[in-house]
């Protein structure tokens, strides 16, 4: 399986085959996430100092914050994908 990249924003890029779930940072069981992943030093900020609005989940444990929108993320995921197979 070939590693997917995806531009994040500011220039970070994440391998987007390895998230396992993309949520919003406002509700309560992210923001646990975030807080445990900052105790066991698994976060990894591509915030470059601006607001979270994206927590990204890796298979790995790993926790990414990043600062544009999970929908954003998701459409960027779908354009880089192409058109579906049906779509062509």
């Amino acid at each position: 399986m070939a590693t997917e990249l995806l531009h994040i924003g500011f220039g970070n890029v994440l391998a987007i085959n390895r998230v396992v779930a993309i949520v919003s940072p406002g509700a309560a069981p992210s923001k646990r996430l975030v807080q445990e992943g900052k105790a066991a030093r698994t976060i990894i900020d591509m915030t470059n100092g601006r607001k979270t609005k994206a927590v990204l989940v890796m298979d790995s444990g790993h926790v990414v914050l990043a600062a544009i929108a999970p929908e954003t993320i998701a459409r960027r995921v779908v354009a880089d994908r192409g058109p579906s197979p049906s779509e062509r």
